[in-house]
């Protein structure tokens, strides 16, 4: 029988490992499935764009995989039993079940509402595509003049507010950060950052709370009230729920833990990858939420599971941090060099030679998933059992 990898998500980390597993392994041993609820390859880091009214190239999952050997079933996951290796899931024909000897979780993470009152019922977010699809109505239907409040100071924060006022300059825009705006950069790239919020005209809101979110507006903390036709919530992610209810060992996050490998701690043949997991960068610090950190997870998962199944030395490769890419709207950027555990370096790049080094990385991300066996030398190697039974047989 043929070894079953079931790769659960096609986000930046499950593409990339289930691609690089079909390169790694050869189909006679090892059969490569990947379950997504989307027929196309959704990418996450262009959101802000999708929701300002910009076209994005489709990319269809069964064109991407075709040719590789990889299997392809559209269908949304409802359930997992590590314990049984049986995964459930439901697609247009109804609930049905797969079974695996290998699991690749890579469920990845939704918008985080922290428990904020009102943000379910009247906040918009970019955590996916649908969600940013009906931001992108409820924008086309606003007039001039009206309020957007961008909720949370990070890089997605950052990216929303600068892309709707630069899309929208009839709007008001304003943003909300708990602490100081891009606080965390150094200080050169922070005085750029302000002068781009000043030439688009947002206005900033530092070191605020937002305690609750109504129809019109939106409350602080300490009581004010900041008007927002529209909010849109950027404070975080919080993980797909399925994990939590399975007997993988799971952090606070709700993240599955998992070792230098990718490998789940509690099953060895379970390796969770992307914002599903939770793994140690340069220093021991969790690798953050990110495109930057499920692409390289998904490179270590795929390649220790080849190299487990074909008894060879499983590589254990460093992941860390070279820069943050931060776009401010189509025309400006800014890129910050980073420490290997992400802390800011005192060199960056702005203006629009940032804007095209973000959308150089951007293109570079999606062409390496879209070509899953291309770029790195492909040696397709059988698993151990299947040579074993190759010999048996010859014998």
């Amino acid at each position: 029988m043929k070894h079953r990898i079931v790769v659960l998500g096609a986000g930046y980390a499950g593409a990339t490992a289930a691609g690089r597993l079909a390169r790694r392994l050869h189909p006679d041993g090892t059969e490569i499935t990947v379950v997504n609820a989307d027929a196309e390859f959704v990418e996450r880091v262009r959101m802000h764009q999708l929701a300002t009214g910009q076209r994005l190239s489709p990319r269809q999952l069964r064109d991407i995989y075709g040719g590789t050997g990889v299997r392809l079933r559209l269908a949304r996951v409802t359930a997992v039993d590590v314990d049984q290796k049986i995964v459930t899931l439901v697609d247009e024909h109804g609930a049905d079940e797969i079974a695996y000897d290998t699991l690749v979780y890579a469920l990845g993470s939704t918008a985080a509402d922290h428990g904020v009152p009102g943000v379910a019922e009247h906040a918009h977010d970019v955590a996916g595509k649908q969600s940013a699809l009906r931001l992108r109505d409820r924008l086309a239907g606003l007039g001039a003049g009206e309020n957007i409040l961008v909720v949370g100071g990070g890089l997605t924060g950052l990216e929303v507010a600068t892309e709707i006022a630069e899309a929208r300059s009839d709007l008001t825009v304003a943003i909300a950060t708990r602490g100081g705006l891009g606080d965390w950069l150094d200080a050169r790239a922070r005085r750029h950052l302000r002068r781009v919020f000043d030439r688009l005209g947002i206005a900033v809101h530092e070191h605020t709370d937002i305690a609750r979110v109504e129809a019109t507006s939106a409350i602080t903390g300490d009581g004010r009230t900041v008007p927002a036709r529209v909010t849109v919530w950027t404070t975080g992610l919080a993980v797909h729920p399925i994990a939590a209810a399975t007997t993988l060992e799971l952090a606070e996050t709700g993240q599955v833990i998992v070792d230098a490998t990718m490998r789940a701690i509690s099953h060895p043949d379970v390796y969770a990858v992307g914002d599903a997991a939770i793994a140690d960068g340069p220093g021991g610090k969790p690798l953050r939420m990110s495109c930057a950190s499920g692409i390289p997870m998904g490179w270590q998962a795929a390649d220790a599971i080849a190299a487990r199944l074909t008894d060879r030395e499983v590589p254990k490769v460093s992941l860390r941090y070279f820069n943050q890419c931060i776009s401010l709207g189509r025309r400006d950027g800014l890129i910050q060099f980073v420490t290997a555990d992400d802390q800011a370096k005192t060199s960056f790049i702005t203006g629009k030679m940032a804007a095209r080094y973000k959308e150089a990385v951007c293109k570079g991300a999606a062409w390496s998933i879209v070509h899953p066996t291309l770029l790195l030398p492909t040696r397709r190697r059988l698993t151990t059992t299947t040579r074993k039974e190759w010999r048996t047989a010859t014998a």
